[in-house]
């Protein structure tokens, strides 16, 4: 049974040979018992026949008592080498003649047994009465070889032969038969391990018949087609499982920590609350401060504004009034100068809000450059000169050399012109202001401004940095806004500076500005501005004699009578005045004027659209243009220049810059003609 327990290839092979065995044994049994049953039934035949004839030739010797006759035909059966022994029985049962074959033992049965054959220890015995016209002479006795089991014996040996020989016959067939049947049988076999083994559904089988084998494998590849459609299915809604499980899986961390983060955020929120209570307490004291400060600020800005506006507007219309009050020229002048210092205050005033506001806003535009203090602190020196001596207070200004330091050079000197203006202003008669360059460290220039005035309380120093906040000066005799010192911190601090003070009350107050230090450059382009000025005196001076003509382009009335009534005084110059753009532009390519002076903000063609337009007339593009403009922010006043104006004056009309600004315009001009 082992061939059954193997391989498919080894149960077919099994197969065959068994049903080989089977059939050839079966044969073999058949063909075996037909030739033994011939073999018995023949030879009981014959020996039969052969006792039928002893009986007929011994019947005459028994009727006659002959034995010797009866031996002779016994006898006669030697040359029949089967029989072993034969014997004629008498009537009365007697026996009457025998006969033994050489090496046959002689032993007979003492009385005839019935007519038949039987066999005994593998010997044929055969009885046959003799019987002569109805009466019984006797019997005959035959007893022959019977060789049936040595048929058997031969037969077995003859079947084994013959089986083995069918065996292998049968086993070389099987192999060929193996190739045609199992050979697809175990492909889709190898190819199922191979399948379970690397989980790869796309293997198929060769088909090579179209018979049940075929059909088969055709049944086969579908099945493994449509396993493999299932198995990427499978797959697929795995992988989405898999990805909703993870997805479910970071949900479940994502609502655990948002969980962690709301009890957190709850904790963090009730502080906060917490806080927000006291802080919204503070805020309401701070809201209230605010709201103080606000109207605080609002009530120092309007009366800002209406004390200058009040000098303004009265002796504006004590001038006004005509002949109603007694006014001599003296007087006239007078209210005049009061009418220009309130507007000059004025319009300080409104530059200062411009300016705060701006720095605020973070729409101040700086040019960072390295600053030469030498030169700076000089001009500083000759614009204080004048204030100081009207005050009796000296002023002292250090030689810092070479230093430099990186800034907006027109930013810090409105910071270092505010710091000296107030030690001016608010230092004693015959006192003193020292001015100091010093180098804490290779990185930083300190700039220091230190007075002799009466100094500044803590608590004004706390207070130093409010707008309009004049820390108890209100009520002085020194005009002043309230808002310098706040835009000279803003603006130190945008150039990357700091800004601190040192007071002692009684003694004086020392501010201090540390900027960051530079080197200087090669070469100074402020030299070329300041030989420029120094043509512009000497043909302010020297150019008596010669008419230049001035071109006024204006749409303001007031603004024109204020030109012409400036430059009425000027003998060398000959004014010529447009209302608008489109004019102004004809009468300069008509006259040709030396200097133009041209309003940048006109309804029917600006100042800027008309300078585009005279730049690019070959006979008007080297005439210089000064601007007038309203617009006195640093943008726009960088943009005119840029744009190619020659000076931009801004309004209200500071009628020593328009003259300075044209005498310079002039000076060019003269030193075009020279060269």
């Amino acid at each position: 049974m082992l061939l059954f327990r193997g391989s498919l290839r080894r149960k077919l092979l099994g197969v065959m040979l068994l049903t080989t065995l089977v059939a050839v044994i079966v044969a073999l049994a058949a063909m075996i018992a037909y030739d033994l049953r011939t073999y018995h039934e023949g030879w009981v035949s014959d020996v039969s026949a052969q006792a039928e004839l002893l009986g007929r030739t011994t019947a005459p010797a028994l009727t006659f008592d002959d034995a010797r006759v009866a031996r002779e035909n016994l006898e006669l059966l030697r040359f029949q080498p089967k029989m072993r022994a034969a014997a004629i029985y008498g009537a009365n049962g007697a026996l009457f003649a025998t006969f033994v074959a050489n090496g046959t033992n002689g032993e007979f049965p003492p009385l005839p047994g019935a007519d038949g054959a039987s066999v005994e220890q593998r010997s044929l015995v055969v009885f046959r009465r003799i019987v002569d016209h109805g009466q019984i002479l006797g019997t005959v006795y035959l007893r022959a070889d019977y060789e049936l089991f040595d048929r058997v014996l031969n037969y077995a040996g003859i079947a084994l032969l013959v089986t083995l020989i069918a065996m292998l016959v049968a086993w070389a067939v099987s192999l060929w038969l193996q190739r045609i049947v199992t050979h697809p049988i175990l492909a889709v076999g190898m190819t199922a391990r191979k399948v379970v083994e690397q989980r790869d559904y796309s293997r198929r089988v060769e088909k090579r018949s179209d018979d049940e084998l075929g059909a088969l494998i055709d049944a086969f590849n579908n099945m493994m087609g449509e396993i493999e459609k299932r198995t990427e299915a499978l797959e697929a809604s795995n992988r989405d499982k898999e990805r909703e499980v993870e997805e479910r899986r970071v949900a479940q961390l994502q609502v655990m920590r948002l969980n962690e983060e709301l009890e957190q955020r709850v904790q963090e929120r009730t502080a906060q609350l917490e806080r927000s209570n006291k802080d919204l307490a503070l805020a309401t004291a701070e809201a209230n401060e605010a709201n103080r400060a606000k109207s605080e600020f609002l009530s120092n800005m309007s009366h800002e504004l209406r004390t200058p506006l009040n000098a303004i507007l009265g002796f504006g219309q004590l001038l006004a009034s005509g002949d109603k009050l007694p006014t001599t020229p003296q007087q006239k002048k007078k209210f005049a100068d009061h009418i220009v210092e309130g507007g000059n205050h004025l319009l300080a005033l409104i530059n200062d809000v411009l300016n705060l506001a701006q720095i605020e806003a973070g729409k101040v535009s700086l040019s960072l450059e390295s600053v030469m203090l030498v030169d700076l602190l000089s001009e500083c020196q000759t614009m204080l000169e004048p204030l100081a001596k009207k005050r009796d207070v000296r002023l002292f200004f250090p030689q810092p050399g070479n230093l430099c330091v990186h800034a907006d050079r027109t930013r810090l000197k409105q910071v270092l012109l505010n710091l000296l203006s107030n030690a001016v202003k608010y230092n004693r008669e015959t006192g003193s202001v020292v001015v100091d360059c010093q180098v804490p460290t290779r990185e930083r220039i300190r700039i220091s401004v230190q007075d002799t005035g009466i100094g500044l309380q803590p608590d004004q120093i706390k207070a130093l940095y409010q707008p309009f906040n004049r820390l108890g000066q209100e009520t002085g005799d020194q005009q002043g806004t309230g808002i310098g010192l706040v835009v000279t911190k803003h603006l130190v601090e945008l150039m990357g500076g700091e800004i601190g003070v040192k007071s002692t009350p009684g003694s004086g107050t020392l501010f201090w500005i540390d900027m960051l230090a530079s080197q200087p450059n090669s070469t100074d382009p402020r030299q070329h501005s300041e030989s420029v000025v120094a043509e512009s005196d000497v043909a302010g001076s020297g150019g008596a004699g010669l008419l230049s003509t001035v071109l006024c382009v204006e749409d303001n009335l007031a603004s024109v009578s204020l030109i012409q009534a400036a430059l009425a005084g000027r003998r060398d110059l000959r004014l010529l005045t447009a209302p608008n753009g489109q004019v102004g532009v004809e009468m300069a390519r008509t006259h040709r004027p030396d200097v133009i002076l041209m309003d940048n903000n006109m309804p029917l063609l600006s100042g800027r659209d008309a300078l585009l337009i005279l730049r690019g007339d070959p006979k008007t593009a080297d005439i210089p243009v000064i601007a007038i403009s309203a617009n006195a922010m640093p943008t726009a006043i960088a943009a005119g220049i840029n744009a190619g104006f020659f000076r931009y004056v801004t309004k209200p009309i500071a009628l020593p810059e328009l003259l300075e600004a044209l005498d310079g315009a002039l000076a060019l001009v003269a030193s075009r003609k020279t060269s």
